[in-house]
């Protein structure tokens, strides 16, 4: 398939630079994904399509302070440096900018020497460096306080409360960039949806380059994922197997939760398993799904892997249908945008 069949044209000014006061009070977009009416609601509505016996699957990674700046120890040049992904202990996959003032041996400094970086490998995709860090203490607590929230490049405002980028049930620090389907959820709208009878399960994807990297191929079949970590609990393995025995449905919030599920229902014939590994799948249309019978997402990039996702789960031109509709009725779109449920 061509990248330009998941094009399409959106107004800068729908972008949303801020989060709503209230979490679940954004626009909520009801995709059927066989086709039909699309219907107009508040996400606390929710609630409304979701019955007893289904699951809710919620990616429960925390976004880490992973934008880093700092200088070139030689040169005092300034350097920004984004984790993406932890390979051992201390050493990161990261991007770096300005790129070709980082080489093989450079050194960089953070916070005046409180922590420090190695490049000891070029990567083979843009700016991409792996960092061997040294430092006195314990790492997180150092990246808390020199590093700052990676916001998407989308994002002009500056964010007061850095939580508002955290989903209110993060727990497993790790990632790049939020699951930000999950953003919409507050506590006592999860409270609400336990009480009607439907279940809640976690699993972790740590969102790293294989989320958000541009597809830069015109033959979308030539795109190349990133491996992101992922790790699903026996108790949400064992849970997911009987709402499946059941009929229930099981609902993914976000495409990062998508992801995870359909490749541990790939490794397993359709069935659920306790495991950690790391996954490079990329869904596009053709795929056939295993794991998941519907989808809350944002709404997407053009030309993203995100948007080949839900193109796949609910058929393109329903999807770009969706989309146009969206631009029309003045649907934020993007991080801190509007949500759309596709059952």
């Amino acid at each position: 398939m061509n990248i330009e069949q998941f094009d399409y044209d959106l107004p800068e000014e729908l972008i949303a630079q801020t989060p709503l006061e209230n979490r679940s009070e954004s626009r909520l977009m009801v995709v059927p994904k066989n086709g039909g009416d699309i219907k107009h609601t508040q996400f606390k509505q929710i609630i409304d399509y979701l019955h007893p016996g289904d699951c809710l699957v919620l990616n429960d990674t925390r976004v880490m302070p992973a934008r880093l700046f700092g200088t070139k120890e030689e040169t005092d040049a300034h350097i920004e440096v984004l984790l993406l992904k932890q390979r051992e202990e201390n050493r990161w996959e990261a991007l770096v900018k300005p790129a070709k003032r980082i080489k093989v041996g450079t050194k960089i400094s953070f916070g005046d020497g409180r922590m420090r970086a190695l490049c000891t490998d070029v990567l083979n995709y843009g700016g991409g460096r792996v960092l061997q860090f040294e430092f006195d203490g314990i790492f997180y607590e150092i990246l808390n306080s020199l590093g700052e929230m990676p916001l998407p490049p989308y994002i002009k405002e500056r964010l007061d409360d850095p939580d508002r980028y955290q989903t209110v049930y993060a727990k497993e620090i790790g990632s790049a960039a939020a699951p930000t389907a999950g953003l919409h959820f507050t506590q006592s709208l999860l409270e609400e949806i336990r009480k009607k009878g439907v279940e809640i399960a976690y699993i972790t994807l740590h969102v790293g380059l294989g989320t958000f990297r541009p597809v830069k191929v015109e033959k979308i079949e030539d795109h190349e994922m990133h491996s992101e970590f992922y790790h699903m609990s026996e108790e949400t393995a064992r849970l997911l197997n009987e709402v499946k025995e059941r009929s229930g449905n099981i609902i993914a919030v976000g495409t990062t939760s998508a992801r995870t599920l359909e490749t541990i229902a790939s490794n397993h014939n359709g069935r659920f398993q306790a495991e950690s590994g790391w996954t490079d799948i990329f869904i596009y249309p053709g795929y056939t799904f295993r794991g998941i019978d519907g989808l809350i997402t944002n709404f997407h990039l053009p030309k993203s892997t995100l948007l080949m996702l839900v193109s796949a789960f609910c058929g393109r031109e329903q999807i770009l249908r969706a989309y146009e509709t969206a631009v029309k009725m003045r649907y934020r779109f993007f991080s801190f945008g509007d949500a759309m449920l596709i059952l």
